[in-house]
């Protein structure tokens, strides 16, 4: 294992050399070079830096700008030491944006005043790749929420993704956005996003979301933490939240991320807005914690009658600490999906005697008459205090309940019961006590 983290280390500094100077043609990473450029636009040179075009410590929009429009395959950030201030910048097709470690790419105060304005965003765009091991992509949420200075809004991203193809997104921090650090979703064109993977990134302190996803085909995430999200609802870790029945969330992976400390939900899958004729929906998280966030660990809710077809699966998930609770499933339909929680774990959510770490609730009689189609598979809840696991409640006394099944183990306080506040019966979950 050492020997396999040398080589990766030792190859990662010998690009960053490569790319810091090309000896043969005489070309330095941090030196403006109009014959560089020449040779970029002569297609003789396949990588750029945007210091070829110059560098300004107070404004460097024009020059990075002009090095992704110049069609290079690749692009290398330099590391200036201060940061690269800038204005919106738009991202291209067929190019690799690498950002060595150590690069800011900063938002320009007093800049981004309209409502849509994001630090990066691709629209109808195809291969692309950001590559941002060490770098961090920085806005200035607290500027933007202040209404005397700038009109509220919630699409200041970090980086938006509209329309686009073949995306990767790796090793990069988005923080403090207007909005999301990081958008996926439709344009005119093309209304989902397809083949995107996002890794090993980081979304903190971001004014909406951590990531949202609105419309997508082949999305997985892995490897990211998402973080200390608030400023506007959902104020999510995640949010699944297509904006219209003609969009889509299909065959998205997420795995091994860990989500903390926001506002909202770790994680909220809201399908209001799907109808039973669009494409099913197809979500599988798993191996993921959410730890501490002041809603609930994981939400899925608004799921009517004539609501969406498909799986929405969590498997081998850690819910600790939430301060409403660990599970809540919501206004969603017996007819809709299938919600299947697989191995899940719920440890003391929530952190406070009130409360109960999984609730099925219906909310709002508008959306739904009836309540199911969710199960559970050997989840387990660990609880200090002693109370019931599971809550079932409705605002129509009318509202039916139909398949909620599976079994759910209890440890610790945890009573071996379920608290029923409908006039229904509830059959086929089962509730017992862990074996020691």
């Amino acid at each position: 294992m050492i020997k396999k983290c040398m080589i990766a280390l030792i190859s990662f500094f010998c690009l960053i050399n490569v790319y810091a100077y090309d000896v043969e043609n005489q070309i330095s990473l941090y030196q403006a070079n109009q014959n560089a450029i020449l040779q970029v636009q002569q297609g003789k040179l396949t990588w750029a830096s945007p210091v070829w075009w110059g560098f300004n410590a107070e404004d460097a929009t024009v020059f990075l700008q002009s090095a992704i429009d110049s069609g290079a395959k690749e692009i290398v950030i330099p590391n200036m030491g201060v940061p690269w201030i800038v204005k919106p910048i738009k991202l291209h097709s067929n190019q690799k944006i690498i950002l060595l470690p150590g690069v800011v790419v900063l938002a320009k105060k007093g800049e981004f005043k309209g409502r849509g304005d994001s630090l990066f965003s691709a629209d109808n765009v195809e291969n692309l790749v950001i590559s941002g091991y060490g770098a961090i992509l920085r806005m200035h949420k607290k500027d933007y929420q202040n209404k005397k200075e700038y009109e509220p809004a919630e699409w200041r991203m970090a980086l938006s993704l509209t329309g686009c193809k073949n995306i990767i997104i790796e090793g990069i921090r988005c923080e403090s956005s207007g909005g999301d650090g990081i958008y996926i979703g439709a344009t005119h064109k093309q209304n989902y996003c397809e083949n995107v993977v996002i890794k090993d990134v980081v979304c903190d302190d971001n004014h909406r979301q951590g990531i949202s996803v609105i419309s997508t085909k082949n999305l997985t995430i892995e490897n990211c933490s998402l973080l200390n999200t608030s400023g506007t609802a959902p104020q999510a870790g995640i949010d699944f939240e297509p904006n219209g029945d003609d969009e889509q969330l299909t065959n998205i992976t997420m795995k091994n991320c860990y989500i903390s400390g926001n506002k909202g939900a770790g994680v909220l899958v809201y399908l209001k807005n799907l109808k039973h004729t669009s494409t099913p929906v197809s979500i599988n998280i798993e191996n993921c914690i959410m730890k501490n966030d002041y809603d609930h660990g994981i939400a899925v809710g608004a799921v009517s009658e004539d609501g969406p077809q498909g799986k929405l699966i969590f498997k081998n998930c850690y819910i600790e600490g939430s301060k409403r609770g660990g599970i809540v499933v919501y206004d969603k339909s017996s007819k809709g999906l299938d919600v299947i929680f697989d191995s899940c774990v719920c440890f003391n959510t929530p952190d406070k005697q009130k409360g109960y770490p999984i609730k099925i609730n219906q909310w709002r009689k508008s959306i739904t008459s009836d309540i199911g189609n969710v199960i559970f598979n050997n989840c387990v809840i660990f609880d200090d205090f002693m109370r019931k696991p599971v809550e079932f409640d409705t605002v129509d006394k009318n509202c039916d309940i139909q398949k909620v099944e599976g079994i759910i183990l209890v440890k610790g306080n945890s009573l071996v019961s379920v608290e029923n506040k409908t006039s229904k019966k509830i059959d086929g979950l089962i509730i017992k006590k862990l074996e020691e």
